[in-house]
């Protein structure tokens, strides 16, 4: 047998007791090392999901943007061809009702 302290022996199931717990110890940090490193891993590829998502909302968002600044100008054209077709319409009244009075008053 082995001897402790004080020359006393040490038995069996203290010794296979301590180095179950040295092994464990072992194991354990060797599993916590590598779980980080698969931790480590996985927020690196959600963070690039993430960042690629907010690149797509983005340039949708551009997109959106310069269409919008597109139909400012076709509805600015628009209201610009409307007044003149509206002076148009309103100068038609103005003659079709002069008519109206030449041709009553010729009845």
């Amino acid at each position: 047998m082995l001897k402790g302290k004080g020359g006393k022996p040490m038995e069996w199931n203290i010794i296979v007791g301590l180095v179950c717990t040295v092994l464990g110890a072992v194991i354990s940090y060797a599993t916590f090392s590598r779980g980080k490193g698969k931790d480590d891993r996985s927020d690196g590829q959600q963070i690039g999901t993430v960042l690629t998502e907010l690149g797509y909302i983005k340039s949708n968002t551009d997109e959106i943007k310069a269409e919008q600044r597109e139909q400012r100008k076709v509805n600015t054209t628009v209201e610009g061809r409307l007044a003149a077709v509206e002076s148009s319409a309103k100068s038609a009244h103005h003659r079709i009702d002069r008519l109206e009075g030449v041709a009553h008053e010729e009845a």
